[in-house]
């Protein structure tokens, strides 16, 4: 059983920052990959950014030099800084750990608005 639970999302204004982070517990392998996605109103799921255990990054074109996400393989725990926030970035932010199969978390909103 895995379980991912996250957190760090609100409301900010456009140019203003969050970092969200999201912990994995329960039987997690060392090789695996934890990433972010996220979904707006009306709008598929899109993955944002995601990290292998090794470190190697991979980020969506639209958060290039805006976003930056890391974790910290003793706390099986992924972080997501998000800078120079735009509207639309507003969307449920969803955190991700692939090993065999997909595991989600809950969500948590992030809204960009003045």
């Amino acid at each position: 059983q895995v379980q991912l639970v996250e957190s760090g999302g609100g409301l900010v204004q456009p140019g203003g920052s969050l970092r969200l982070s999201c912990a994995a517990s329960g039987s997690i392998f060392s090789i695996n990959v934890m990433g972010w996605y996220r979904q707006a109103p009306g709008k598929q799921r899109e993955l944002v950014a995601h990290i292998t255990n090794g470190g190697s990054t991979h980020y969506a074109d639209s958060v290039k030099g805006r976003f930056t996400i890391s974790r910290d393989n003793a706390k099986n725990t992924v972080y997501l800084q998000m800078n120079s926030l735009k509207p639309e970035d507003t969307a449920v932010y969803y955190c991700n750990l692939r090993i065999v199969s997909d595991y989600w978390g809950q969500g948590t909103q992030v809204t960009v608005s003045s």
